[in-house]
């Protein structure tokens, strides 16, 4: 950072002034406005500036670029500003509190999601899906104005007029928004922008929807129905991926893992010498190392000879991996 001596700031000198060769930075300060500057990038770029001390410190506060804020403007909301100063005011401070106050559902999600990394890329997509189809509207309004009213409205609306389980999910994911944001930004004094979660309200009137668990479970006199479906499926010459997605349902079947751990299962943990597979993103966290039976066994060595890419089940999907089984199954009933 390199200092010039002082000059009167005016258009046709800020138009002359170029960059200091090997200085970051350069500041150029009114003779006439004391506190007022110029900032010269070593890139050419140009910014009207305030410096001053505020409690004992020196605080600079950027105007504006040169180009969008001309050199009068801004020479106004110096004065401005240094004449708050004058007074005891901390414009930098009310200025900040300002930037936290106006921070926005969408801000705030995204800076959630981007604390969260523990979350896993599709529980990312369905918290990005399901606040979208519900509360899209609220996204550029700031956390503050949103109120516990305004929650409770449109989670009985959306539970009556679409879904109970969803209008929930959504005010789910609302909450830990407000959860995260309750710590995450904070006034000068420590205090919470936000000091008690309005998704809360929810829960003092009692307003959750009850919703029964869906039962997904194929039942023991089930079964026989259900692999003779497999069977028809793994015969559908003109279905092209039918014995994959037998293989795929039988593996489930078989073993009791979730959807997208079979999907996603990679040839790297498949090990035939000492027949077990390894699921490594189980839904806990944790790397399950599983026994191959005889069948399981079987149905591997049926898949390499299929072989594409890293997975057991490959696909052209952007996962490389297959997705949604809904297709299949429509076929298997």
């Amino acid at each position: 950072m390199e200092n010039i001596k002082a000059i009167k700031l005016t258009k046709t000198v800020v138009d002359k002034i170029k960059p200091v060769e090997g200085k970051d930075q350069t500041f150029y300060r009114d003779e006439q406005l004391k506190g007022f500057a110029l900032r010269v990038t070593s890139s050419g770029v140009k910014s009207f500036v305030v410096e001053t001390r505020v409690a004992h410190k020196v605080k600079r506060i950027t105007l504006g670029k040169y180009g969008q804020i001309t050199a009068e403007e801004a020479r106004k909301q110096a004065k401005h500003l240094l004449g708050q100063i004058a007074k005891g005011d901390d414009p930098i401070a009310e200025k900040k509190i300002n930037k936290i106050k106006s921070i926005t559902l969408k801000e705030a999600f995204h800076d959630y999601l981007k604390a969260r990394k523990d979350l896993k890329p599709l529980t990312i997509k369905d918290y990005q899906s399901i606040l979208k189809q519900v509360i899209s509207d609220w996204f550029d309004k700031p956390l503050m104005n949103i109120t516990r009213e305004m929650i409770a409205k449109r989670h009985a609306q959306y539970g009556q007029t679409n879904s109970k389980a969803r209008a929930n999910y959504a005010m789910r994911v609302l909450r830990a928004v407000f959860n995260f944001a309750a710590h995450e930004y904070q006034l000068e004094d420590g205090q919470p922008i936000i000091a008690i979660n309005p998704v809360e309200y929810l829960s003092h009137t009692r307003s959750w929807y009850r919703v029964d668990r869906k039962n997904t479970m194929i039942k023991s006199h089930q079964l026989a129905a259900w692999h003779e479906g497999l069977t028809r499926l793994g015969e559908q010459e003109d279905y092209s991926q039918a014995m994959m997605w037998k293989d795929y349902f039988l593996l489930v079947l078989f073993t009791g893992l979730r959807r997208t751990e079979a999907a996603s299962l990679c040839w790297r943990d498949v090990d035939f010498k000492d027949k077990t597979f390894t699921v490594q993103d189980t839904k806990n966290r944790e790397v399950h190392t599983l026994p191959m039976s005889d069948f399981l066994y079987e149905l591997f060595l049926r898949r390499k000879q299929f072989k594409m890419n890293e997975f057991v089940f490959p696909s052209p999907s952007k996962t490389g991996h297959v997705i949604d089984p809904r297709k299949a199954m429509l076929k298997v009933a």
